[in-house]
């Protein structure tokens, strides 16, 4: 199934669609400010194990990333330092992971991992998919085993290639190849470990 979804005006009656297939512990596929990706519900394990098995990597070691809509859902689920607070307050809504310390309100799956990777991605669809949901979405970018870019980017496409393997696809325009950069804020001085598209303000 494939429904489109707009950064503004998005009709309430989609998004609880969204929401509902999330819940239901289904997988989608969504558009980030970077690249399209896998979504669900970070408390729903056999989707998150099933997302794993995509990306054939095991989900207790893995250091998948979360999406949260607001600094005070990232404070629930991950520590900030006073230094990483403010990097990230300055930097988000954008395409950013930021690596930190995990709380103890990380799900059971998760427990065991030390470190979480954040995303606030600046796009309305991501946001409102999250805020309406009341919990982080686990998140992983799709792939492909050809060179055919555009099964990564026209969602038409990414339906046809990936729909099989979800419950839904967000048709949210066309998506991007390039990727979040990622910032380590677990030592006292933030260090980029992956430049992508976003330039970190200081």
């Amino acid at each position: 199934m494939i429904l489109k979804l707009y950064e503004t005006n998005t009709n309430p009656r989609d998004l609880q669609k969204v929401v509902d297939v999330l819940r239901d512990g289904g997988i989608i596929i969504f558009p980030t400010d970077t690249v399209y990706a896998f979504g669900c519900d970070i408390f729903k394990p056999s989707a998150v194990e099933k997302i794993a098995r995509y990306k054939e990597k095991d989900p207790r070691r893995t250091e998948f990333s979360f999406i949260c809509h607001e600094m005070s859902q990232i404070s629930e689920y991950a520590r900030m330092s006073d230094t990483s607070f403010k990097l990230m307050r300055k930097n988000l809504p954008g395409p950013f992971t930021f690596l930190l310390q995990g709380s103890s309100r990380l799900p059971r799956l998760f427990k065991n991992r030390k470190i979480v990777g954040i995303r606030m991605p600046d796009t309305n669809i991501a946001l409102q998919i999250v805020r309406e949901l009341g919990n982080p979405l686990m998140v992983s970018s799709i792939f492909t085993d050809d060179d055919t870019l555009e099964y990564l980017t026209d969602p038409e496409l990414i339906h046809e290639k990936f729909g099989h393997m979800v419950d839904l696809v967000i048709d949210g325009g066309y998506g991007g190849l390039e990727p979040s950069t990622i910032v380590d804020c677990t030592e006292e001085e933030p260090v980029i470990i992956r430049q992508g598209k976003g330039i970190v303000k200081g």
